[in-house]
């Protein structure tokens, strides 16, 4: 027999064994049901993320791991899931990173103002050592951090006026996540800054009792703030990541095949919502448009980056030498 040949018989001899392999792992295995929680709705990005990762894991477990999804808040809000997960009264989640910043504060160097320049130059960070040095970080507090799905580049809404500068904001009072980096930002900017639940925001806009609020534009549309926000400015301020979560305790349970087809799951859907995020952007502004609102694409964007300098100056140092790195893997 040919090298070519026999090298191409033990190639796909081996594979068949790994195939094997895996399919006797999970043949083996009891079964399990694992609850991933979200806050947000069926038609945002998360819930597109969460399902894309319950028919992988699926497929890839030949049944013996389900996923049991929970949007819309059912299970609590953003802190109360991660608690949850730590406890174990809590599977997973797909989480935004400003609350898990609450527990790995290094989390939040990722939505320090205007650093990111474009989605590309954020993903080769998150997907890249740094990003998996930070979720490595995340099982000091008890959790286990699989992937970075996203909330994608935040953007100002809000019932007042027009925005173009920071000028504009001054004395507008913003709902900002609970996120002493967010809050700080928007207080730089001159905004009363108000940290609160997401799903407490929501009431809140709609009893006129915040002005405005920041998120990206899939969170905008699908959320229709359109029906109490009037005006939107594409600032672009902060990309945000989100993170698929899980807590400590069942990572920990699970058996090493399983805990496998997890971690590439949650990148594969990862991925699948940037592209979802992407190509629909376009048309969910042309919507949004077209529902009334008013939407500002050409602001002094050089006057917020100015104005936010002194949220580097409080904080660079507070991440350690994540900042510098970051800057050195974007040149």
């Amino acid at each position: 027999m040919k090298i070519a040949a026999r090298a191409t018989l033990a190639l796909a001899v081996s594979l068949a064994m790994a195939t094997a392999a895996q399919a006797s792992d999970f043949e083996e295995m009891d079964p399990v049901t694992l609850r991933l929680a979200h806050v947000v709705n069926e038609q945002d990005g998360f819930h597109i993320a969460a399902v894309k990762f319950q028919e992988l894991v699926a497929e890839r477990t030949e049944g013996a791991v389900t996923i049991d999804i929970y949007p819309n808040a059912s299970l609590g809000d953003e802190r109360t899931l991660l608690e949850g997960m730590q406890i174990g009264t809590v599977d997973m989640g797909v989480i935004t990173n400003g609350p898990v910043a609450n527990f790995v504060e290094e989390m939040a160097v990722f939505e320090l103002p205007f650093l990111f320049p474009s989605p590309e130059a954020a993903y080769k960070v998150l997907d890249g050592p740094i990003g998996q040095e930070l979720l490595d970080k995340l099982s000091e507090v008890n959790l286990k951090g699989l992937a970075y799905a996203e909330r994608g580049f935040r953007n100002l809404t809000n019932s007042e006026r027009e925005v173009r500068t920071p000028a504009d904001i001054d004395g507008l009072r913003i709902r900002v996540m609970e996120n002493p980096v967010y809050t700080d930002t928007f207080s730089e900017l001159g905004a009363n800054a108000i940290p609160m639940a997401w799903t407490e925001a929501l009431t809140a806009m709609q009893q006129g009792t915040i002005d405005g609020q920041e998120n990206p534009v899939n969170v905008i549309h699908s959320f229709k703030l359109n029906e109490t926000q009037t005006h939107m400015t594409l600032s672009r301020h902060t990309y945000a990541p989100a993170i698929f979560v899980m807590g400590m305790p069942v990572w920990n349970g699970l058996p090493e095949a399983a805990q496998d087809v997890l971690r590439q799951a949650a990148q594969e859907a990862a991925e699948h919502e940037r592209r979802y995020n992407a190509d629909m952007e376009a048309e969910q502004l042309e919507e949004l448009r077209a529902a009334g609102m008013q939407i500002v694409d050409d602001a002094d964007l050089e006057a917020f980056q100015a104005a936010v300098a002194p949220v580097y100056e409080k904080y660079g140092e507070q991440f350690g030498d994540y900042l510098p790195r970051i800057r050195e893997a974007l040149e």
